[in-house]
């Protein structure tokens, strides 16, 4: 009985099935050994920094707010419809300056009213004292009675009183006119404008806010048991998040008298430095002399300023593993010193990261 041969191109297929077999394996041994596959070649070496951790110094950093010393959200005092707005959000105005305007063609009708009211009773007035002129003399020349003379003298009395009431009216109602324009009782920015044309003002609505930029000042808010026993050396952090920080030393710092009871912190407040850019609303840091207790939190971490990568309200480094790659990680930094930033938070002493971002982020 024949056998049949085998074709010779199933043997050059056995042949390389074997082969690729033997690859593998070896590929699986070399990874379980702690060798980098031929597969996966090396990234190309980035210039790094192990992170080190330094003796925390005598400085501690709180969170603080911008805000207007004098700040004026002015309300309607009477109703009607608004007929005229001269400002918009952002606008300087000078103190004294129409801001917007009530209809008050109602209130200008009822001045009109009481005047010629007054002048009624004036007429009057004149009528009754000319009468009780007269009525003197005939009670000289007894041509009438006392009794007589006294309902004169009432007449006119009363027509003086009616003169007073309506000349009082008239000048509440001309007063009131006044409401019916607002305008700025301080020099400064116009911040929030509630109303549009035609809407219908009402008495104690708010209409227009607008805040003195020359008068800012920053509240903080400081745990109690962190607030140390002198403000000394304080110093504002600007801008508290970008480039090109700086340290501000602060003055006439004020500790309000009170203790929150739900948070058991603090509040402190001292006029904001000359700064460019501050806004009502802006966050900054507030660098504060460390309690005199000793504090038991770890030791500051600090990096080379060029290994921080800034873009938009990312702040992150590059963080190198044990074979080089890199990996993006987000941070949080605290003040410069020097060529050196400090990392509150994402990074621990040991790690080592990219000195050049760049770099890290095309290898990666």
């Amino acid at each position: 009985m024949k056998t049949q041969s085998m074709p010779r191109w199933d043997h050059a297929t056995r042949r390389a099935r074997h082969m690729l077999l033997g690859l593998g394996a070896a590929t699986v041994l070399s990874s379980m050994a702690g060798t980098p596959a031929a597969t996966s070649p090396a990234p190309a070496a980035l210039a790094s920094i192990e992170v080190a951790g330094r003796v925390r110094a005598d400085m501690q950093s709180v969170d603080g707010l911008i805000e207007p010393v004098r700040q004026a959200t002015l309300a309607a005092q009477v109703a009607g419809a608004i007929v005229r707005i001269g400002v918009q959000v952002g606008d300087r105005v000078r103190a004294g300056q129409e801001l917007l305007r009530i209809d008050a063609h109602a209130a200008a009708q009822v001045v009109q009213s009481n005047a010629s009211q007054v002048d009624a009773a004036r007429a009057n007035l004149a009528v009754a004292a000319k009468e009780f002129e007269r009525q003197q003399q005939l009670v000289q020349q007894q041509y009438i009675s006392p009794a007589a003379l006294e309902r004169s003298q009432a007449q006119f009395q009363s027509a003086q009183a009616l003169v007073q009431s309506l000349q009082a009216q008239t000048n509440v109602v001309q007063t009131q006119q006044g409401f019916y324009v607002i305008s700025a009782p301080f020099s400064g920015i116009v911040s929030e404008l509630t109303v549009a044309l035609g809407d219908m003002a009402m008495p104690g609505r708010p209409l227009v806010t607008l805040y003195d930029p020359s008068q800012l000042r920053v509240t903080a808010a400081v745990p109690h048991s962190a607030m140390p026993a002198s403000l000394d050396g304080a110093q504002l952090e600007w801008p508290a998040n970008g480039q090109g920080k700086t340290m501000v030393p602060v003055r006439s710092i004020r500790v309000l008298p009170q203790i929150d009871a739900a948070t058991h912190s603090a509040q402190i407040r001292f006029p904001l430095p000359a700064v460019s850019g501050a806004l009502p609303g802006s966050f900054v840091r507030v660098w504060l002399p460390a309690p005199r207790a000793p504090m038991t939190s770890a030791a500051r971490v600090f990096v080379p300023a060029s290994a921080v990568l800034r873009r938009a309200e990312l702040t992150a480094v590059y963080l190198l593993d044990a074979q080089g790659h890199p990996t993006l990680r987000q941070v949080r930094v605290g003040r410069s010193q020097g060529q050196q930033v400090e990392v509150l938070s994402g990074l621990r002493a040991g790690e080592r990261v990219a000195t050049d971002p760049q770099a890290a982020a095309h290898a990666n």
